[in-house]
């Protein structure tokens, strides 16, 4: 490879880390918003949930069409407009008083939130192919760096104004001059839908998608169900006041993007499988110690800690695993997202629908199950895409 096309390639990840920093500056300022929101709209805890149930239907439906046309389209005109589209619905986000106009442009900002999603993790697939590892925990290390950023903005912004107004407005403008850079750089070219006759990797098999989907659905459902809800959690159990709780969910975010950092060197000494592994213990350390002692800030404070690195590198590294052993199409790649956008749907909402008549350490509870059965599922894939 030439050094041209090395200084380009370069270039080109570097606007879509850009990209991921934008999207995760967006969805790390829900969950600190998320009080404020439903004010605005005179909503309980229990329906300002549903904007969860519509952010997470539009993303879905995002990176259900979103993969399909990075499979048929030139992907940074994609990805472009998805990032255009998305500031225009994050401006619209705080000014409305209607649960159910605000629900409905949260579905808006999902599907072309998704449809970013999934054309960034797939473009640079593409790009790098098999020395991926590293560049995609980076890409990764993006989003969480974006999202460790966004509490710290809603809490200096909240005490300065006592308004969010500019939290979205701030994040849209940012968009605009990314979206404009990756409209003008070359796309990678799009990958066969079929594997070439002698290629070592195979099509995924209908049980091993379904068994990807599952997998993304557990997995974002414990990181998102999380992230969006330990403000609320942290308050209703005055183990935090506001301002702290809004440093407390930056503290997950950060964890988060310090990790996923850290996992751009350790993707390059250890294995996935090691990796996922180590993740998944970590994360039950950090939730056992919130759920064993809920009345403790301290443990809150450590649990938030190690959760947020251990759930870090865990989607990266996922679909690192799967490039080398499966032939990842735009199509496939968007069917690991819309389980991933099914599981930011129905964790947050389940948690929203029992917070208050349960109390707020049954969100806890529901993020233990799903850990556990996220661990089944990724021992059932391991053993079926090696067999593959």
């Amino acid at each position: 490879m030439s050094s041209n096309e090395k200084s380009q390639k370069l270039i080109i990840t570097i606007a879509y880390y850009l990209a991921f920093v934008t999207l995760g500056l967006a969805v790390g300022a829900t969950g600190p918003v998320l009080p404020v929101l439903a004010q605005h709209t005179q909503a309980a805890l229990d329906g300002i949930s549903l904007i969860f149930v519509t952010h997470a239907l539009g993303y879905m439906a995002g990176t259900g069409i979103g993969g399909r046309g990075y499979d048929r389209f030139r992907g940074h005109w994609l990805l472009a407009g998805g990032l255009l589209l998305a500031s225009g619905m994050l401006f619209l986000v705080p000014t409305l008083s209607n649960l159910w106009l605000l629900a409905a442009v949260m579905a808006a900002l999902g599907f072309f939130q998704g449809s970013v999603d999934v054309g960034a993790n797939t473009l640079i697939l593409w790009l790098h192919g098999a020395q991926v590892g590293p560049l995609m925990n980076g890409l990764h290390f993006s989003f969480g760096f974006g999202a460790f950023v966004a509490p710290l903005v809603v809490a200096q912004i909240g005490s300065l104004s006592g308004e969010i107004y500019w939290v979205y407005w701030l994040f849209a403008l940012l968009n605009l001059p990314i979206a404009w850079w990756i409209w003008t750089l070359p796309s990678p070219p799009v990958r066969a839908q079929s594997a070439p006759v002698d290629a070592p990797k195979v099509r995924a098999s209908p049980l091993i998608l379904t068994l990807l989907v599952a997998f993304f659905f557990l997995y974002v459902g414990v990181e998102v169900g999380y992230g969006n809800w330990i403000y609320t959690y942290a308050v209703t159990l005055k183990l935090a006041d506001a301002t702290w709780a809004a440093y407390l969910s930056s503290t997950f975010w950060g964890a988060y993007t310090l990790f996923r950092l850290a996992a751009v060197w350790i993707s390059t000494k250890a294995s996935p499988q090691q990796i996922l592994l180590a993740d998944f213990a970590g994360a039950a350390v950090g939730l056992g110690l919130v759920w064993l002692l809920p009345a403790s800030p301290v443990a809150l404070w450590c649990g938030t800690i190690i959760l947020g690195g251990s759930v870090a590198s865990v989607f990266p590294t996922m679909l690192t695993l799967m490039e080398q052993r499966l032939h990842l199409t735009g199509s496939v790649t968007s069917w690991c997202f819309v389980g991933g956008g099914v599981g930011h749907m129905v964790l947050p909402w389940l948690i929203g629908q029992a917070f208050e008549p349960l109390g707020a350490t049954s969100m806890m509870v529901f993020l233990l199950i799903d850990l556990v059965l996220n661990v089944l599922i990724l021992a059932l894939l391991l053993g079926k895409s090696q067999r593959a």
